[in-house]
């Protein structure tokens, strides 16, 4: 179960964001550790790749909008801004196009109606079907048969298609 300050610490992200051309993508926070940390994921509004001086450069609008709000009280924390990351999963046609060539793991339905997994290169998502490169060969996947696709590492792609 989320923490019930989450919504109001996302919308205050999204605003603070909203006025420096990024788009927020989740907020966590992880109140076992010490102190507490709060990690805002972002990306450009643009599509284009985030870099670490981005990242940075957040910081501070987003520590004032967070310390402003007061929702934290006195509580010391750790503020950690990064972007969508590996093992990330694909949602909207946008991470879709900007992740075209990356390689992916795709859960989906087979034929019989089984969960089966496969690994390759993102080639494109359509209106009806999701397309993945495994060992030089396309796999077609109808669009409502895939239950997920994650970002991988390059050395992870196996080529499994169970």
């Amino acid at each position: 179960m989320p923490h019930p300050l989450i919504p109001e610490l996302e919308q205050l992200a999204r605003n603070a964001l909203g006025e420096v051309g990024f788009e927020l993508r989740a907020v966590q926070l992880e109140t076992h550790r010490i102190p507490l940390t709060l990690q805002v994921l972002v990306q450009r509004s643009d599509g284009n790749d985030i870099s670490l001086d981005d990242c940075a450069s957040l910081s501070a609008p987003l520590g004032e909008a967070f310390e402003a709000a007061g929702l934290l009280g006195e509580a010391a924390y750790v503020l950690e801004v990064s972007s969508p990351g590996l093992s990330e999963e694909l949602r909207d046609d946008r991470d879709f196009r900007s992740f075209r060539g990356f390689p992916v793991a795709v859960r989906y339905r087979d034929g019989r109606g089984c969960e089966a997994q496969g690994d390759g290169l993102l080639l494109e998502r359509t209106a009806s079907e999701l397309r993945i490169n495994i060992r030089g060969r396309t796999k077609r996947i109808p669009r409502e048969d895939v239950i997920t696709v994650r970002l991988v590492g390059a050395g992870d792609v196996g080529g499994n298609d169970n």
